[in-house]
């Protein structure tokens, strides 16, 4: 996965569907408005996000803000829990284990007679993976989407989390290599030389508590699933208090080891390069 260029120009993942080669939204094409006209679009960025990212999106002027880089078109993979037709669109509620949004498509009106193959296989409980802009109404926000489509692989699903973790580092911690971004030192940046008895893998813990060692290096040794490992089972196994792995995880999470699966206190190690 790669995350050249993100704050400046779009990248698509190699899922595909969403712009370049994937036969998806293309930036330098154009969109369905509500009243069936086009509408141009300038070169855009495209970046990964989780759901919970787009609700907490910072308002700047006529665009929203995440991890203080502004943001134009979005890409996101879900669960579909409801679907609503309308006459001019098909709104899907869609949730990624982080939050829940509404998404809208527009239906094109020269097309509105022909038979959508892709829209017959997006029904309720089954996963997409969606390409838009955030919209906001009063407080309400939903995405105006690009293209939605079925995942037909759920590797996708673990990739994406990945990808938007990525993608998140590199704004708040800067490219690999580099130095820290806004986001600020992790604790194992602060100390320059490393004690090789910190050393877990390729993580250097050495600034790190105690328990947040134990929590890494139980999470390092447990079977791997695509889920991830909640904090109440790492807490019974390690017999240790949940509020004190879950200061753990924060630390860990905040230093770029581990990112949120499925939801907030489930996790999985993030693996380097």
């Amino acid at each position: 996965m790669s995350y050249n260029n993100y704050d400046s120009g779009y990248s698509n993942t190699s899922y595909g569907g969403g712009g370049g080669g994937g036969g998806g939204f293309d930036p330098n094409g154009s969109q369905n408005s509500p009243s069936g006209g086009k509408r141009e679009f300038q070169q855009d960025s495209m970046r990964a996000v989780t759901i919970k990212q787009i609700l907490e999106a910072e308002p700047s002027g006529n665009s929203f803000n995440i991890d203080g880089s502004s943001i134009t078109n979005l890409t996101f993979v879900g669960q579909i829990r409801n679907i609503s037709s309308q006459k001019t669109f098909t709104t899907y509620k869609l949730d990624d284990g982080t939050g829940s949004i509404e998404v809208k498509k527009w239906i094109d009106s020269n097309a509105a007679e022909e038979v959508d193959p892709v829209k017959s296989r997006l029904v309720e409980g089954s996963y997409c993976r969606a390409w838009g802009k955030l919209n906001s109404f009063g407080d309400k926000r939903h995405v105006g989407v690009h293209n939605i489509r079925p995942v037909e692989d759920m590797n996708e699903v673990s990739y994406h989390l990945l990808e938007a973790t990525v993608v998140h580092l590199h704004f708040t911690r800067g490219p690999p290599g580099g130095a820290a971004g806004a986001g600020g030192a992790a604790p194992q940046q602060q100390n320059q030389q490393l004690d090789t008895s910190d050393n877990y893998g390729a993580a250097n813990l050495s600034g790190y508590s105690s328990v947040a060692k134990r929590v890494f290096q139980y999470m390092q040794d447990a079977p791997q699933t695509n889920e991830g490992l909640h904090q109440q089972d790492i807490a019974a196994k390690l017999g240790v208090d949940t509020a004190d792995v879950a200061r753990a995880g924060d630390d860990l999470l905040s230093g770029g080891l581990i990112y949120t699966t499925v939801d907030d206190q489930t996790w999985a190690i993030l693996e380097a390069e």
